[in-house]
């Protein structure tokens, strides 16, 4: 399974693609999507959809892994990560491809065991679960990282649930 995760922003918006086979996981590709600060919010958004659509249709994932929104203190810019969310999750679904919201504490916990993990200890073990020869390149794509592995840990058992419910 391929899964795309997202750590949205209006400025940086990280993304990482990621396989799973069984246990194994294997980091494909990731990056920052950055727009530029001055730009009217509208053509920001139109960017961030573009980009993240063309992702979409060049590594073809079966799902798309997004961070919830984190209310800290700055509500402007929690309102932002808001729309930049909405115009991903347009993205994936003018393509029909399934979307799932992780938590910060989510992410955290499914990459380290803990959702109280410090960044520096997430991008470690994003690392070391992907076999990556260096830390990814940038905060925003070690996050997204994150994310994707998160979904990928998480995805047999929501499998799993669903199919006992049917």
């Amino acid at each position: 399974m391929v899964v795309l995760g997202i750590d949205p922003g209006t400025a940086s918006t990280g993304w990482g693609v990621v396989r799973g086979a069984g246990s194994r996981l294997h980091a494909i590709a990731d990056g920052v999507i950055e727009t530029r600060p001055g730009v009217p919010l509208e053509r920001r958004l139109a960017e961030i959809h573009e980009r993240v659509g063309a992702l979409l249709d060049e590594y073809r994932p079966q799902a798309l892994a997004v961070e919830e929104l984190y209310f800290g203190a700055n509500v402007r810019t929690a309102f932002a990560v808001g729309q930049a969310r909405g115009v991903i999750l347009l993205a994936a679904g003018q393509r029909g491809i399934p979307s799932r919201s992780y938590t910060p504490q989510q992410v955290k916990a499914a990459v380290c065991g803990s959702g109280r993990a410090a960044k520096d200890q997430v991008a470690r073990m994003v690392t070391r679960l992907l076999g990556l020869t260096h830390e990814a390149r940038a905060d925003h794509a070690t996050d997204a990282l994150a994310v994707a592995v998160c979904d990928l840990n998480r995805a047999p058992l929501a499998a799993a649930v669903a199919g006992a419910g049917a």
